[in-house]
């Protein structure tokens, strides 16, 4: 027989491996996963706050010591094109341009014809 024992204080608790099906089986494997992750994401949490505070405490920053910068939040872009064939369809103008844009663009249309 297969056993597993799970103790917290002094309470216990036992299973027969053996008696569970497949399924059974797999739904605590997923749960088993799920709580690992679960206690490595919050001992790396509790491990960056700690580092955080011993910066603090020595008039850094965590992210001067090492070298990585916070991401900074873009806002979110306003559309400066609009689709001459379908004006909800626009673009910012940043990234990669869309077929309509490039597409006028080869017909003669100028940026400032497509501009909002």
């Amino acid at each position: 027989m297969q056993w597993a024992s799970l103790s917290e204080g002094d309470q216990t608790l036992t299973v027969d491996l053996n008696k569970l099906s497949l399924k059974e089986l797999r739904d605590l494997q997923s749960q088993v996963a799920k709580a690992i992750s679960g206690y490595e994401d919050r001992r790396k949490r509790e491990a960056l706050a700690e580092l955080e505070e011993k910066a603090k405490a020595m008039g850094f920053s965590l992210a001067e010591l090492t070298g990585v910068t916070a991401t900074r939040k873009r806002s979110p872009s306003v559309a400066k094109y609009a689709n001459p064939a379908n004006k909800s369809d626009t673009w910012s103008g940043r990234g990669r341009k869309p077929r309509w844009f490039t597409e006028a663009l080869a017909k003669g249309k100028k940026p400032d014809d497509m501009a909002i």
